[in-house]
């Protein structure tokens, strides 16, 4: 991308906080450096216990870093900075989850397919309260990555909260080399429309999105649903490469502002596909990368947007060094849409000390959205700044029934022999289903008499009644094992309300202008309101 860029990590020097070093500053700001000076001086001499020289700067420099009231604002020491370096460059063996933080609790936000935590059943939502003997309440995405952490085959073992289940989840993993692929498969959901999810961006983000559009195309695709549903993002390049390949040369993809700063980033080279319609789905794990992709292809009006509202992650850190091995990982800027919109949604630090939204409503009531500050697209659309990228066509994911979640609140103490059962189940049907078999009410049978085997007592007249939750994950977990991710999530699409909308207004435009429109034409209550889901009665 043509720009100036400025470099990831500059050398600073620690100066001494000795009295007469502060000359160089205005008179104006010599009083706070003397407060300083003074403090340090005092407590270094005369506080009740001795403390270490270095230790007092360091424990000084955290607190200026902690009353910043910025998360992503760290000063690492150096073991930390050595383990922010390999867990940003390298290749790491962990246990396949994507982590976020969600009301002061890690949270897994994504399970890796073939991996440890996915073999172990955790779940998307799952809370991390434990990490081995350490408890994790209160720890940052970091703190928790540096100790999932480790060398190939190495234990850890992590303890879950899994929301309306009162007893927590302890399980044992093994460490694995874990690679996750930007695009995991790609396919056909009919004969229009071709499907892509995206799970992150990684080096190789732009080419296998560009291998997607035009191997679905090849086979008939007119229209192209991109899922960046769960991706936390990735690196910034591959965002802007991969809306270059939608969008001509020369168009703004984004801008960064910081103190006194101003760059922009701009395509390089001519799109790969310039006209087919296309759909971006997108939801509150939607973040950084994938807002910058989503927001610049909204602006452009190059793309529909739907689902829920995103994350909101729209600042720009640097890396600076320090002396010691010490570094600053500090928030320089942020990040702006091609029609000025700010990518960062309002959070702060509630009382009890969570970084949480200041405004909560990823469905966007109509008071939100009045309050939120009005930008348009190239074409003239109403698109909502605020922070976060508002979709065009709202619509929240399929809710558990009310039966349904009594049957997993049951189950959730036995969980991982309940998936070991369901599991046993896909690799026994293993060569004898086809790849359009429909759910076997055997199958369910199967699975009850193998827990009730294996001392697992749930009442049957529960077990029946969560039936649908059980079968969905048994026709699955099926697919899976026989077919592939592919096939899997072929018999899931009658469960994802949001792709099947994203299907169904594909098919009612041959241009991107007539999905628009299609989308502005449905009724009121879903442009750009909100399409509730559900999988059965409340």
């Amino acid at each position: 991308m043509t720009r100036t860029r400025k470099a990831a990590v500059a050398s600073l020097l620690l100066l001494p906080l000795l009295a007469g070093g502060f000359a160089f500053q205005a008179r104006a700001t010599r009083g706070g450096a003397q407060l300083l000076d003074q403090v340090l001086t005092f407590v270094a001499l005369r506080y009740v216990d001795t403390l270490d020289a270095q230790m007092l700067y360091e424990k000084a420099a955290r607190g200026l870093v902690k009353e910043l009231g910025d998360p992503y604002t760290e000063l690492f020491t150096p073991k930390q900075m050595e383990e922010f370096s390999r867990n940003t460059n390298g290749r790491y063996a962990g246990i396949g989850m994507q982590i976020t933080s969600v009301s002061g609790y890690v949270t897994v936000d994504k399970v890796f397919p073939n991996t440890p935590a996915e073999s172990r059943g955790v779940q998307e939502g799952d809370r991390i309260v434990a990490i081995d003997t350490f408890q994790a309440r209160g720890w940052t995405t970091q703190q928790a990555q540096n100790k999932l952490l480790g060398e190939i085959g190495t234990g850890v073992t992590v303890t879950f909260n899994r929301p309306g289940v009162p007893q927590p989840l302890k399980l044992d993993f093994k460490r694995a080399e874990i690679h996750v692929p930007a695009v995991s498969y790609r396919m056909m959901v009919d004969d229009r429309v071709g499907y892509v999810p995206l799970t992150r961006f990684s080096e190789q983000t732009t080419q296998d999105i560009a291998e997607s559009v035009i191997e679905l195309q090849k086979k008939g695709a007119k229209g192209i649903i991109i899922d960046l549903r769960g991706n936390p993002g990735g690196i910034l390049d591959e965002a802007f490469a991969m809306s270059n390949l939608f969008l001509p040369k020369g168009k703004e993809l984004l801008s960064v502002r910081g103190r006194g700063e101003f760059q922009k980033f701009v395509s390089e080279r001519d799109p790969l596909a310039l006209d087919i319609p296309l759909i971006v789905l997108v939801d509150g794990g939607s973040a950084s990368a994938s807002e910058i992709v989503a927001g610049a292809l909204q602006d452009y009006d190059r793309a529909l947007v739907l689902g829920t509202t995103s994350y909101g992650k729209g600042l720009v850190q640097s890396v600076y060094n320090l002396d010691g091995g010490y570094a600053l990982k500090i928030t320089t800027g942020k990040w702006y849409t091609p029609s000025g919109r700010s990518i960062q949604k309002e959070r702060k630090f509630n009382a009890d000390g969570q970084f949480v939204e200041v405004v909560s409503d990823s469905l966007e009531s109509d008071s939100v959205r009045k309050a939120r500050p009005v930008f348009k697209s190239a074409a003239g659309r109403v698109v909502y700044g605020g922070g976060a990228i508002t979709p065009d066509v709202i619509v929240a994911a399929d809710t558990l029934s009310t039966p349904e979640q009594v049957l997993r609140r049951a189950l959730a103490p036995h969980f991982g022999k309940y998936f070991g059962a369901i599991d046993a189940i896909a690799l026994e049907q293993k060569g004898k289903v086809k790849q359009d078999f429909t759910m076997n009410p055997a199958w369910r049978e199967d699975l009850y008499r193998r827990l009730s085997a294996d001392s697992v007592k749930i009442d049957k007249n529960v077990f029946e009644k969560g039936a649908s939750d059980i079968d969905r994950a048994i026709e699955s977990r099926i697919a899976k094992v026989s077919f592939g991710e592919a096939a899997a999530k072929l018999h899931e699409i009658k469960d994802d309300n949001q792709l099947r909308r994203a299907i169904d207004l594909l098919h009612k435009g041959s241009t991107q202008k007539e999905v628009f429109a299609a989308a502005a034409n449905e009724p009121s209550s879903s442009k750009p309101g909100v399409v509730k889901g559900s999988r059965g009665g409340q």
